[in-house]
């Protein structure tokens, strides 16, 4: 009687649990894209536990494998040992659980079977974009509209609009810089967005400059675009061509692959005047976009 009440109960829980996220699924179709980040929310414990494999003690209590490690794999009701039987029936309940998409807010509307809520949430083409700035203090994300007015208005960064790009990168006494990160740029081009990074590094022990340009959008879409990027002086002209990379990609990701225009700092500093005081590098480049 003990068991069957049990197994009543649970069943009750998540046919009370699919009920309420198709009623909470009807609510969210009409939410529009906003522009502001928000706090993701996240699935309810018990959503999250469905994830996992059901375990049941030889008394038939019930829980998941990752509640099986908390408990010490003792029973938390009988305290009997656990082994490894799993409860099929309540696993056949739970795959019938439909969920919304946690990137709902930014636009997905799609409804998920609960077993593969975290794959489609992984590779959702409506999650949120990381800020593209260098380093790990930058923790803020959002759609490109809302990082485009972040960079603009938190990191002062200059805004152009053109396909084409000329900039000089100043630095003084550039032989005492061992590694230097200046604001990168965004260029509106073909309605869409690209940012301009500038660095000074080392690859191995060797000190250079790298330049790259990142799309701020998908992987998919940044692979329709090229650009190139070209400095010379004095009858000399270095040139880079090469693809943007998503901002999906990491800011260290592109760095490690080399994925960019790299300049060693002496010729950069001789392409400046040769004399090493400062660096004035004059890069020149465009974007364009394939057939």
């Amino acid at each position: 009687m003990f068991l069957s009440s049990l197994w009543t109960s649970t069943v009750g829980q998540l046919l009370k649990l699919k009920r309420w996220v198709s009623v909470s699924s009807k609510r969210n179709q009409n939410v529009a894209t906003t522009s502001e980040p928000r706090k993701l929310g996240t699935p309810s414990s018990s959503v999250r536990e469905y994830h996992r494999k059901k375990k049941k003690c030889p008394n038939g209590h019930t829980l998941c494998s990752n509640w099986k490690l908390r408990v010490h794999k003792r029973c938390p009701t009988r305290h009997y040992d656990l082994g490894n039987i799993r409860c099929l029936a309540l696993e056949k309940v739970a795959e019938s659980l439909e969920l919304p998409c946690k990137y709902q807010i930014f636009g997905c509307h799609d409804i998920v079977p609960y077993y593969s809520k975290l794959e489609h949430e992984k590779n959702c083409q409506f999650r949120p974009y990381n800020c593209p700035c260098a380093g790990p203090e930058y923790h803020v994300i959002g759609n490109i509209r809302y990082l485009v007015m972040h960079l603009m208005n938190d990191h002062k960064v200059d805004v152009h609009d053109g396909c084409t790009f000329n900039h000089i990168y100043i630095q003084s006494n550039p032989q005492e810089v061992e590694n230097a990160t200046w604001m990168p740029m965004i260029f509106n081009c073909f309605d869409r967005q690209f940012c301009l990074h500038f660095e000074a590094v080392h690859l191995g022990m060797a000190p250079v400059y790298m330049a790259f340009l990142r799309f701020m959008g998908d992987e998919t879409e940044a692979r329709k675009f090229r650009y190139s990027i070209e400095v010379g002086s004095n009858g000399r002209k270095q040139i880079w061509q090469g693809v943007p990379r998503s901002i999906r990609d990491s800011h260290r990701e592109v760095m490690d692959n080399q994925d960019g225009f790299i300049i060693s700092r002496a010729l950069a500093h001789f392409f400046s005047g040769g004399d090493r005081q400062q660096l004035k590098l004059d890069l020149a480049g465009r974007i364009w976009k394939e057939q």
